[in-house]
């Protein structure tokens, strides 16, 4: 399957030169890109792969002068990164899931499955759960009772979907992705030492009287917004009473815990091995990187960025930028850690002044 030259500026809403009617099959980068690719050299710095590769067509940043590197057409696009949004989106085909209903899938005779829907082989659909039309679910999936999934879904292999979880249209889920499992909560009869800790801050002595831990048992579910992606390996714990709540367009990556009652708003980015801790709370727009911590109970306003590694420990305020461990504003975080690395010599000039100090007569 190719893609015309015209047809791609198009989707990028980009102009285009040359002959427009060429047709390439595949993107690729400039000096490892063939006849029949479109080489995305997208800034003047990529340039020189052009001359390399063998590409007679190519993805340009805007002004170029497309002809001195001897091409046949070109696209040229305002903002590069945008458009390969735009271009991924044209060219991507997805999963290979068969239309249909696979004979080995499981479906109980009260699940409802919207039209256009394709259910991949060993899918398992529970009782009362409803598919949107258009949705794909790819093999090895299950979807527990009394679910919901939007349409246009996509869910990809391995996708556990727990019971009564709604989710809304054009969801992508990788594979391996857990959604509604149970929260990790327990009690002890009396306060457990753990309780007593936060309390004081940590003063507090011996090991206590041993006590076991009872299961608070999880009674809500999960509820995630339209156009949210969920990264591969990624839990989300349904909530204990209300559900867990996840916003319209929300990004998710990669072995990210999302705890019982946390909420997210609308348009947030989370990077993977992200960890919220239950009843964590995070504002629309707002941006956490890699290994990003949150405590129990703690809101981070609209707008936040957090940089990797941070470890949030207190309410963090709207439009706030963050960085370290705990999380302190990042000019902060940066002018403290100049003086950290300072501090080998500094201890070694202290040591100097010790010795040049003298040291005072026993008998004096």
């Amino acid at each position: 399957m190719g893609f015309r030259v015209s047809e791609i500026a198009a989707a990028l809403d980009a102009t285009a030169y040359g002959d427009t009617g060429l047709s390439v099959e595949r993107a690729a980068e400039p000096a490892d890109a063939g006849a029949d690719d479109l080489a995305l050299a997208m800034s003047p710095k990529y340039a020189s792969g052009l001359s390399r590769g063998n590409a007679r067509v190519a993805l340009l940043w805007d002004g170029a002068d497309w002809e001195s590197y001897g091409l046949a057409a070109a696209i040229t696009v305002r903002r590069p990164r945008f458009a390969m949004s735009g271009l991924t989106a044209l060219m991507d085909t997805g999963p290979a899931i068969a239309s249909g209903i696979h004979p080995t899938a499981v479906i109980d005779e009260t699940a409802e499955i919207g039209q256009g829907a394709a259910i991949g082989p060993l899918v398992v659909i529970e009782a009362g759960v409803r598919i949107g039309p258009g949705a794909r679910i790819a093999s090895h999936s299950s979807i527990a009772r009394d679910a919901c999934i939007g349409s246009n879904a996509l869910l990809h292999s391995g996708v556990r979907v727990g019971r009564q979880v709604r989710i809304g249209d054009r969801f992508i889920a990788q594979p391996g992705a857990v959604i509604g499992s149970d929260g990790f909560s327990f009690v002890t009869p009396e306060k457990s030492r753990a309780e007593s800790i936060g309390e004081t801050l940590g003063d507090i002595e011996g090991a206590g009287d041993a006590q076991r831990w009872s299961r608070i048992h999880t009674l809500g579910s999960v509820l995630i917004g339209d156009d949210v992606e969920i990264g591969a390996t990624t839990c989300i714990d349904a909530g204990t009473i209300r559900s867990t709540r996840i916003g319209n367009r929300t990004k998710i990556d990669n072995q990210v815990h999302i705890a019982h009652n946390c909420e997210i708003g609308n348009d947030c980015l989370i990077a993977g091995q992200v960890g919220m801790a239950g009843s964590a709370r995070i504002g629309n727009n707002v941006v956490l990187a890699g290994k990003v911590g949150i405590t129990d109970n703690t809101f981070v306003g609209d707008g936040v960025i957090a940089g990797g590694a941070t470890m949030i420990m207190s309410n963090a305020p709207a439009g706030r930028i963050l960085l370290g461990y705990p999380a302190v504003k990042m000019e902060s975080h940066i002018a403290i850690y100049k003086v950290l690395r300072r501090l080998p010599r500094l201890a070694a000039k202290i040591a100097e002044l010790q010795k040049a100090v003298p040291k005072p007569d026993p008998g004096d």
